[in-house]
């Protein structure tokens, strides 16, 4: 039997290394964690539009690619982007680049179309079927679905657009889902170190329903920032929570989004804090008899199983808790 040199693995391997390419830095759009993904599928897959290039090609999205082509109506320059992936994309250049462009393009063209309608067609087949044009929204708000934002930036800044009425053109958002996560984010993202408080492991905050029966009564906070939530003369004042169908979606794909590029974890520790509040049925119950909780799901049971299904897969750090000051008031 013929022996390899003793290097020969060494080798084998500094080979291997060297046909690696190097980690792009601009690297935005990734996959959700396994463990988030294996809890609800469904929360993070597509079901109409297929953006960028994760969910390419899929067959029950490609219905919707007919749609896309009708507005690619504007001419446009080659971007880069395969680094905004952290995977690698199997495509060849001619076919990535079409890919892109279509789905940049049909972007911007939805944007303009949807805010300014008078830019709609008689036969738009998108925006004359209302829960076409919500199914598209809520696909592209997915953490797996988005194009980077240099794409739309520098393709609506070519674009020769003529908008009706304006005398200036819209900007084009950045990610939609980084977008999403800065509009839900709190006003005042320092409390845990304004109140001096840290959360310990183990303790868990009170339910709904304990701080009822110790005598706390709840009121609807007249914020907007679902991060106001106070407890000031025995009561709990919180801002409104909407609760649909796609709610977990939304809550699961900034969780994600959250865990893979920010130290942060805003997202992670309202929905713990919540999960901990609304721990019942009849938690549901007091806090929508209170107009705190909007409930468009069938009953107060489907409400309490997604608030608690939430936090499924998320852990929390509790050297930095947001909420740490809160909990420790509403218990004391």
């Amino acid at each position: 039997m013929l022996k390899r040199p003793k290097n020969y693995i060494c080798k084998c391997l500094q080979v291997k290394l060297e046909k690696l390419s190097p980690l792009p830095s601009n690297c935005c759009i990734c996959r959700v964690p396994e463990r988030l993904h294996q809890i609800n599928e469904k929360a993070y897959t597509p079901q109409v539009v297929s953006i960028g290039p994760l969910h390419h090609g899929k067959a029950n999205l490609q219905f919707m690619e007919e749609h896309q082509q009708r507005y690619l109506l504007i001419k446009f320059r080659e971007a880069e982007s395969r680094g905004s992936s952290a995977e690698k994309i199997d495509l060849s250049s001619d076919k990535f680049i079409e890919m892109i462009l279509l789905d940049a393009a049909f972007i911007i063209e939805l944007l303009l179309r949807y805010h300014f309608r008078q830019l709609q067609k008689k036969d738009d087949h998108i925006f004359h079927k209302p829960y076409l044009i919500e199914d598209i929204w809520y696909d592209m708000w997915l953490l797996e679905n988005q194009l980077p934002f240099f794409i739309l930036e520098d393709l609506f800044a070519l674009a020769a657009i003529e908008i009706p009425d304006q005398h200036e053109n819209p900007t084009i958002i950045k990610h939609f889902f980084d977008f999403l996560r800065i509009c839900h984010l709190p006003s005042s993202r320092d409390q845990e170190k304004q109140e001096g408080q840290q959360y310990h492991k183990g303790k868990t905050a009170p339910s709904v329903t304990d701080l009822h029966q110790a005598g706390v009564h709840f009121s609807l906070s007249k914020s907007n920032d679902l991060f106001a939530i106070e407890f000031k003369n025995r009561t709990l004042h919180i801002p409104k929570l909407k609760l649909q169908l796609e709610t977990e979606s939304l809550f699961r794909n900034l969780i994600a989004f959250e865990q893979r590029h920010y130290s942060e974890n805003y997202i992670n520790d309202y929905v713990f804090l919540i999960h901990h509040l609304v721990n019942t049925a009849k938690d549901v119950e007091l806090l929508v008899q209170n107009g705190i909780i909007e409930n468009w799901l069938p009953d107060k049971e489907a409400a309490s199983t997604l608030i608690n299904n939430l936090s499924r897969g998320t852990t929390l750090l509790a050297d930095s808790f947001y909420f740490s000051g809160l909990c420790k008031a509403a218990k004391d």
